[in-house]
């Protein structure tokens, strides 16, 4: 939801002016679209179908590259956000794109820690992993 926030705002001002609103286009349309298609694939548990596919590194991998890339939208969007904008409109939706760009950001980076301890199996209790059912 967040990043689509990012695309809407971004969207709705004249980013075509600036080539560095390119970029943030493109990071928050892909990541928004290949999270709605990760979405839906765990929704409707296609990931037990293909188990050929190691899905909890492919989650650590996508998590991680989101993260960088939204990192560099992030300074990117905020570097290009100028007081002295075209219209007060654009500098208030560029302004707000940077912070919900930072919030998409800190989330990817969240799912990252989140998806590398699942991967490796961090949360895991050793006593539950040997108890056996004897009944």
């Amino acid at each position: 939801v967040l990043g689509l926030l990012v695309w809407a705002l971004i969207a709705d001002t004249t980013y075509h002016l600036h080539p560095a609103y390119g970029w943030v286009m493109f990071v928050s349309i892909f990541f928004w679209i290949t999270t709605v298609i990760f979405f839906v694939i765990y929704l409707l548990q296609l990931h037990l179908k293909f188990y050929v596919i190691p899905w909890p590194l492919v989650l650590v991998i996508f998590n991680a590259t989101a993260t960088v890339l939204y990192i560099t939208a992030f300074v990117t969007c905020s570097a290009a956000v100028q007081p002295t904008s075209w219209s007060q409109w654009d500098y208030n939706r560029r302004a707000a794109a940077s912070f919900f760009a930072c919030l998409v950001m800190i989330t990817y980076g969240a799912s990252t820690f989140f998806s590398f301890r699942a991967w490796k199996g961090l949360g895991s209790n050793a006593a539950t992993s040997q108890v056996t059912n004897h009944a």
